[in-house]
Order: C-alpha cells, then sequence, then structure tokens
C-alpha cells in the first residue's frame, strides 16, 4: 500500500479514536436511554480498528473488512446526524442557542462519517487510484480537509463561546484551525498548482499539535472543577471533553497527506 494511503488510514484511525472517546463519554452521560445510541461506539471502534490495521499492515486480505467497516461509519455518521438535529428542535425552543450549547452536539456525528471518508479515500488510493470524487486525488483531499477543519472549528467555536472564552487559551482552536482551513481551500483550487506549501505545512503541524496539547488543557479544566480528578467519574463527564481536540490533529494530518499528493503529482 502505498505511504499516503497508510498515512490517511492512520489520520481515519486517529479521527475514529476520537469519536469514540467522545461518544462514550456523552452517550453514558446520556444514560444510553435511546438503543441507538450504541450505534457510534461500536462503528468507530470498527473504524479505528480499520485505520489502525490498514496503516500498519495494509494487508489486502483485510480490505474488504475496512471498507465495509469506514462505509458503516459513513452511514452511522450521517444517521446520527439527523438523530442529533431532531434532538435540539425537539427541545423546547426549537433552534435556539441554549439547545445548541446543551442539546446533542451536531459536529460529533459528522466527525464519524469523516473518518470513514478519509478511510474509503486510503481504499482507493490502496488500490492504485489518482482521482478521487472525480477530481485529482491530492486536490480533493485538500478539499475534504478544508471542509472538516471548517466545521471542527464551528463546533469547538460554539462550545467554548458557551464557556465564555474564559481563558486566553480557548481561543486556540477558533484561530488556528481556521487559517489552515482557508489554506487547504488555496491549496484545493490554486492553478497552477504550487510545487510547495512551506507555510501551510507548517501551519498544518502547528493545528496538528495544538490538537494533542488541546488534551492537556481540557484536563486541565475538569481538575479545576468541584472535587478535581478525585471527582473524576462525575468531571470527566460534565468537563471539557478530553477526546474531542485530536480530532483536529486528525484532520491536518490528513492535510499533510493531501498536500504531499497535490505536491508529488503537480496536480
Amino acid at each position: 500500500m502505498p505511504r499516503s494511503a497508510r498515512a490517511l488510514e492512520g489520520s481515519a484511525a486517529l479521527l475514529a479514536a476520537s469519536v469514540l472517546a467522545d461518544s462514550a463519554v456523552e452517550h453514558y452521560r446520556g444514560s444510553f436511554e435511546n438503543p441507538g445510541m450504541f450505534a457510534p461506539l461500536i462503528s468507530s471502534a470498527l473504524t479505528l480498528a480499520a485505520g489502525a490495521e490498514g496503516a500498519t499492515f495494509g494487508a489486502a486480505r483485510a480490505r474488504a473488512f475496512r471498507k465495509n467497516s469506514f462505509a458503516m461509519a459513513v452511514a452511522v455518521g450521517a444517521i446520527g446526524a439527523g438523530f442529533h438535529v431532531y434532538d435540539v428542535f425537539r427541545r423546547p425552543g426549537g433552534l435556539s442557542w441554549l439547545n445548541l450549547f446543551y442539546g446533542a452536539p451536531l459536529g460529533a456525528p459528522a466527525a464519524l462519517s469523516i473518518a470513514g471518508v478519509l478511510g474509503l479515500c486510503a481504499e482507493r488510493l490502496g488500490a492504485g487510484a489518482t482521482r478521487l470524487f472525480g477530481l485529482p486525488a491530492g486536490r480533493a483531499l485538500a478539499a475534504l480537509s478544508s471542509f472538516a477543519l471548517a466545521g471542527t472549528v464551528a463546533e469547538a467555536a460554539l462550545l467554548h463561546f458557551r464557556g465564555a472564552f474564559h481563558n486566553p487559551f480557548m481561543w486556540i482552536p477558533v484561530t488556528l484551525p481556521p487559517v489552515a482551513s482557508g489554506l487547504m481551500a488555496k491549496a484545493a483550487l490554486q492553478r497552477p498548482p504550487q510545487p510547495r506549501h512551506p507555510l501551510t505545512r507548517a501551519w498544518l503541524w502547528v493545528t496538528a499539535i495544538a490538537g494533542f496539547v488541546g488534551v492537556g488543557f481540557h484536563a486541565y479544566g475538569v481538575s479545576r472543577a468541584m472535587g478535581g480528578w478525585r471527582n473524576w467519574s462525575q468531571n470527566v463527564v460534565d468537563g471539557p471533553p478530553l477526546p474531542a481536540p485530536p480530532a483536529f490533529s486528525a484532520l491536518a494530518l490528513s492535510a499533510l497527506t493531501a498536500l504531499s499528493l497535490l505536491e508529488e503529482s503537480g496536480a
């Protein structure tokens, strides 16, 4: 399997891991009142396993398992997005800031679908495809990563606005990743394509690192709640979501793969 395909499999696995941990905590908080709340846990776990297998081995014998797992992730994420939209609208007041703040997060299921799409793209690349969605692979992945980063920024902005940006570091996920999204959109649309993208590549690495560092900031937020980590069973559920920031890292790494494909193909 080509190196770019394995890298994209790894990005899908990392994003699936973020979704798995986040949905497990959030749906535990909701007491799994709807049996369908188990679906994203199962799907994201399969996507994580498929992506990790592809990134590590890239074995042809497991290709059917990977493709089926990624396709399931796309479907489960899309269905979950519908349920989350319904949850927001069924609350008193319908579509309102309060319900967007405290209802089911609209962006979470979309992240699962994106992980599935990344995995399916990796499978196509691994099979020798040079085009995705009717476009050169590099351009298609650059556009996809730009869109996904923008959506993740919107989700982070909503939740950090809910927290009134009380910590200056809460501005990082709404300042660094939007620039990365814009740079990737430029790379996708630019004609003729640039042979190198040093600024974009550096910005994506900073964004990827910021995603991992964000886990530490969220852990600090948990420690500041009543009882701190001694009361972890409540504060991890109610505090800043620990698994959320690495979604930025996964998308930034997928964008780096897109840049590599753009630079290799010159299209």
